[in-house]
């Protein structure tokens, strides 16, 4: 499981989890731009319960995207997300132990 750096998890009363932003958007550009050329594992929520994990190299950052090279594909393919995906909590994405 991928430990998320953007947010602080604080727990409810009622067992429910509350997010509480801790950085940013340019704070999470810094540490997206600190991961560029490394091998990295993601988590991508892609709604109703969908967790999609990937691993691969943070190959490209532009001003409102990151592309990221998936490691397992036969077609060398690419993705690419919005740090704004990252500070929602969307993506979540950490170096490759």
């Amino acid at each position: 499981m991928i430990k998320s750096t953007v947010f602080a998890h604080t727990l409810l009363q009622k067992g429910s989890i509350m997010r509480k932003p801790t950085m940013d958007l340019n704070q999470v550009k810094i540490e997206i731009l600190k991961l560029k050329g490394k091998n990295i594992e993601m988590e991508v929520n892609q709604g109703r319960k969908k967790i999609t994990r990937y691993e691969g190299v943070l190959e490209d950052i532009y001003n409102s995207v990151f592309v990221v090279r998936l490691a397992n594909s036969i077609k060398n393919e690419k993705l690419s997300y919005s740090y704004s995906d990252v500070l929602c909590g969307d993506v979540k994405i950490g170096l490759k132990e």
